[in-house]
């Protein structure tokens, strides 16, 4: 016997593909939110961690500006001090100035000439006199400017001739400048022996 089904199974298969349509539909649903959740979730971690690291770098930036203003501090010390020191030794040298420009100029005129005025203004010093002849005022010229420690650049400024008592005299004016010496411990180091190295 053949049996004929009248039902309406046609409805039914469209009725199951469409049930199993909306359950593929909420089960990728489903699954496309939980991968976006894990998505978001992994973001946010790094996004965290990364502001962590922000945190931890903006607070090392800010010991290390703190530590660099510490080293600008002790560098505008250490210059501050250096300048006193500086002060220091040019007041000491400055001290025995006068002694040495007056001992050298004693050591280095020669017979025939006579100073009448010395003036000092800052490391230029003026100096006029009375000279026998014209050579002597050259020798003095040149003995201050080979032979003088401390004094340097003799410039003669003028020489006139006068007559005094029968003789003839000459009046002279020039200007020196005065050579600072070198620091102790540069100068040690100047005339210190080189070691060879063997």
């Amino acid at each position: 016997m053949i049996l004929i089904n009248l039902l309406p199974h046609r409805e039914e298969k469209r009725r199951r593909r469409k049930a199993a349509f909306f359950a593929g539909l909420g089960v990728a649903a489903i699954a496309g939110a939980a991968i976006v959740g894990l998505w978001w979730l992994v973001l946010q971690q790094m996004t965290s961690a990364q502001q962590q690291r922000n945190d931890f770098m903006k607070a090392e930036i800010a010991r290390l500006d703190a530590q660099i203003k510490d080293i600008a501090a002790l560098k505008s010390e250490i210059e501050a001090l250096k300048a006193r020191q500086k002060a220091v030794e040019d007041l000491q040298t400055d001290r025995n100035v006068p002694v040495h420009l007056l001992n050298e100029l004693a050591k280095h005129t020669p017979e025939g000439v006579y100073l009448t005025t010395i003036r000092q203004a800052g490391d230029i010093v003026s100096v006029s006199g009375v000279a026998q002849t014209n050579e002597r005022v050259s020798e003095l010229l040149r003995n201050t400017a080979y032979n003088a420690t401390w004094l340097e650049r003799p410039e003669l400024i003028e020489i006139a001739s006068t007559t005094a008592q029968g003789k003839r005299l000459y009046n002279f004016s020039l200007r020196v400048s005065l050579k600072r010496p070198k620091a102790p411990a540069a100068a040690a180091a100047a005339s210190a022996p080189v070691a060879k190295k063997v």
